[in-house]
């Protein structure tokens, strides 16, 4: 296992470089990976894929969260929906310490998501009953003085909706172009599991009913100075080293350019025209290149 997220199964074959070269360069770039997304101080390490978890081998969502570029592009476009809606935002704003860790919580995310994934179901279900004793905690007011809480059961649904239709359009553009729309379905089927444990209603079991709740909910978006605050430092954020600083600025572009037009006009934030085959190309050239170091590498 090399990341919190395995590779993708049907990786490329290896770029043609001689053993000496390719096994190091290889381990190298899998290790830093590996650290991206593993806190070792908090004694993390990647999770090992297990048969006996919430979907197995055999589905849909092993094969679409295994990709590590498609996952982080969809996950920093899932958080740039989620923060639209106000109550969201709120819990975000007074009950995370998002300014001074960011990376530390798209870690908490991506092992949340890792776990669920392909850990076994004993770690899945103990991972989200924790998840759900924090969401207790997680309630204010708003700015307008309305309450909010973050087991209310229609905010859970757009964090649920918001991030797998961002996963499964990462997935699309950088690893599978002619996915089909049976598996994409099949995706949202499978992910319902994780929505209604966590207490999501209602929670889409197709790419249909994912879009009309995405539909039905813009009425509650809204694009204030906190909102701009929190993206800002997500889009900003300190590269975790020299090196992987252009990776990460392409990153984020290619999260801005997978968000929805009207999500990108909401962010103040445009994609253009002329950018985008750039951005897609240089997007698509790191994914090949860590499917490629995570194909037998060894870290």
């Amino acid at each position: 296992m090399k990341s919190v997220m395995p590779s993708r199964p049907n990786a490329p074959p290896p770029i043609p470089l001689p053993g000496a070269i390719a096994r190091p360069l290889k381990q190298r770039i899998a290790a830093e990976v590996v650290a991206l997304f593993n806190d070792r101080a908090r004694g993390e390490s990647p999770v090992v894929p297990r048969p006996d978890g919430l979907f197995g081998p055999r589905s849909v969502a092993w094969r679409v969260h295994g990709d590590v570029t498609s996952m982080m592009v969809g996950g920093i476009a899932g958080l740039l929906l989620q923060m639209l809606h106000p109550a969201v935002l709120a819990g975000v704003w007074d009950h995370s310490n998002f300014r001074g860790d960011m990376l530390g919580r798209l870690r908490r995310t991506a092992r949340f998501i890792a776990l669920t994934t392909y850990g076994g179901r004993e770690e899945a279900e103990a991972v989200i009953a924790r998840i759900r004793r924090i969401h207790d905690q997680v309630q204010g007011t708003l700015p307008d003085g309305r309450p909010y809480s973050a087991n209310d059961p229609a905010l859970l649904a757009w964090v649920h909706v918001t991030e797998a239709t961002s996963f499964l359009a990462g997935w699309v553009r950088y690893a599978e172009p002619r996915m089909t729309g049976v598996d994409q379905d099949r995706y949202f089927a499978e992910m319902a599991q994780i929505g209604e444990a966590l207490g999501a209603d209602p929670v889409p079991r197709s790419r249909a009913e994912a879009q009309r709740l995405l539909q039905a909910m813009r009425p509650q978006l809204l694009y204030d100075a906190r909102t701009a605050e929190v993206a800002r430092l997500l889009i900003h954020q300190p590269a975790p080293s020299l090196v992987a600083e252009p990776v990460q600025a392409l990153t984020m572009q290619a999260a801005i350019d997978l968000l929805p037009a009207w999500a990108q006009r909401m962010h103040r934030m445009d994609s253009p025209l002329v950018a985008r085959p750039l951005v897609r190309a240089g997007t698509l050239g790191i994914a090949r290149t860590l499917r490629w170091a995570f194909a037998g590498a060894r870290t």
